[in-house]
């Protein structure tokens, strides 16, 4: 059915000719009306009627190639996060051990991490009907991966995972998650899509080497420079994608992603680069994360072992009921207001928010993401959460769940095909994220500028998700800011109730660190 209406402006926003960013990106003439705007569109198959392709402006083509480019997007989680649960030593100095010295295996995560974000996604594109991908939330896993590695074994904090997914799966069969999404004000929801898109950049930047956390804070290139082949071919795929989006090439980021990888991996086999990080420390000038090399053995044989490898209460008696309870908390605000700020973001590029900036018909998408948290957990590869790296593909062009079902397919071919999925370098995805980022800050034209009292807590919603590289820390801020600071105006009556509880979550949120030293 029609989308309702909603004020103009933002990343999907008409401009005079009636074309928005995400249509350029898509390939769609500057003409195209928006869909508030014309008659009903009549279904043309059944397909086409369960995935409402047609009435959101779609087409069978444009959800491939968009559930394609989400693939090619955030197919670098597959090599991450093992590398990231295997990376954090233990007691011992043993990378990836826990507290008793057992080091989870590298192939298993690895194969698991691809089968649950194709099953996860495809049931995304089932149940919720809306092109948002499912993968291992980054960050969480890096928080599981310290929790395991100072104070639990694998099952006991994978355990813990479970049980947070099924806590927010609660909060969402009671009703109280879709009620928390729509009590956040607008200015709030505008912000969260404008500091996600600053989010994408720095991420592509970082992904690419352009930036580096150290000291100072944040350097540029190396030594201040832009040295060496990857970061050569991070700005020759910047540079294609932004002219094919400019010139309203259909598949803009897929052909820029493709053709950057055939580039990246030719460059390897000339110079012989190497990895940024190997056996003999750093090389600065180095591949991120996977060397663009062809694999002498394309299909590998997955390893599904930790599959059910996980201790549902063995955390409460190990450190106590408190701080496995302060985990559990920890773990589930930050599932929680990813997916409020993912889902914003990624349906205010699309177009597809009402006119008060919530997804219409949004319950069966927050139930597929809160049971994909304890399945990540059951999967000992952490809590699965929704993907901003979705925006990517909704800004090449997808609209509905068929783009879901698209990337999910991939994800489980990817299962028996990592060592092809590893060919494609984070560098010449990287350059997708800095357009779409660039794609969805141009909704800060709808924020309100004449009250600072919203305004302040607009900001610190935009700068502190990517300078603290976390969505919910930039939410919690804008929450209790913006709670503070319209009482403090007079305006108490404008404050929804439920933003009084989640304000109170989000002091207890940033104050878990003293609670767990003193539990």
């Amino acid at each position: 059915m029609p989308q309702k209406s909603r004020p103009s402006g933002g990343a999907s926003a008409s401009a005079a000719d009636g074309s928005t960013p995400a249509d350029v990106s898509a390939g769609r003439p500057p003409t195209t009306p928006r869909r508030s705007e014309g008659p009903r569109v009549r279904p043309k198959n059944g397909l086409d009627r369960y995935f409402e392709i047609s009435a959101r402006r779609s087409t069978v083509s444009r959800e491939v190639r968009g559930g394609i480019t989400t693939f090619f997007t955030m197919a670098y989680i597959v090599v991450l996060n093992p590398i990231i649960l295997t990376s954090i030593a233990g007691p011992d100095g043993t990378p990836g051990a826990d507290v008793e010295g057992t080091v989870l295996p590298f192939g298993s995560i690895a194969a698991v991490t691809a089968l649950l974000a194709g099953a996860l996604t495809l049931l995304m594109g089932i149940v919720g009907r809306y092109p948002f991908a499912l993968a291992t939330g980054l960050g969480i896993n890096a928080i599981v991966a310290v929790f395991a590695a100072t104070q639990l074994t694998w099952p006991e904090i994978m355990g813990l995972v479970v049980l947070e997914g099924l806590l927010i799966t609660v909060l969402v069969l009671t009703g109280f998650r879709k009620a928390v999404f729509e009590a956040i004000p607008a200015q709030l929801k505008i912000a969260i899509a404008v500091g996600i898109g600053f989010f994408l950049a720095i991420i592509g930047l970082a992904d690419a080497g352009i930036i580096r956390p150290g000291n100072p804070l944040i350097s540029f290139g190396v030594g201040g420079q832009l040295a060496g082949w990857p970061m050569l071919t991070f700005v020759v795929g910047l540079l294609l994608m932004s002219l094919l989006v400019v010139r309203r090439v259909k598949g803009a980021l897929l052909i820029g992603i493709v053709a950057t990888t055939v580039l990246a991996i030719v460059v390897e086999a000339v110079a012989g680069v190497g990895p940024r990080f190997g056996e003999d420390g750093e090389n600065p000038r180095g591949w991120w994360l996977q060397v663009p090399e062809l694999p002498d053995d394309v299909v590998g044989t997955p390893d599904f072992s930790l599959l059910g490898n996980f201790s549902l209460f063995g955390g409460f008696e190990r450190i106590g009921v408190i701080a496995a309870l302060l985990i559990v908390f920890s773990i589930m605000i930050a599932d929680f207001f990813d997916t409020v700020g993912t889902v914003t973001a990624v349906g205010a590029e699309g177009d597809l928010l009402d006119e008060n900036r919530n997804l219409p018909k949004s319950q069966p998408v927050l139930l597929v993401d809160s049971l994909a948290a304890a399945a990540g957990g059951a999967g000992s590869v952490s809590s699965n959460t929704t993907y901003i790296e979705s925006t990517a593909g909704v800004a090449d062009g997808a609209r509905t769940g068929l783009a879901s079902i698209v990337t999910g397919l991939l994800f489980l071919v990817a299962v028996f095909f990592t060592p092809l999925v590893a060919v494609v370098p984070a560098e010449a995805a990287a350059p997708a994220l800095v357009i779409v980022g660039a794609l969805m800050i141009s909704q800060i034209k709808n924020l309100t500028w004449d009250d600072m009292s919203l305004v302040i807590p607009a900001f610190l919603t935009i700068a502190l998700m990517p300078f603290t590289y976390s969505i919910t820390n930039g939410i919690g801020a804008g929450v209790i800011s913006f709670v503070l600071l319209r009482v403090a105006v007079g305006r108490r009556r404008e404050i929804h109730p439920l933003m009084w509880v989640v304000a109170l979550l989000f002091l207890v949120y940033f104050a878990l660190e003293p609670l767990q030293q003193l539990f």
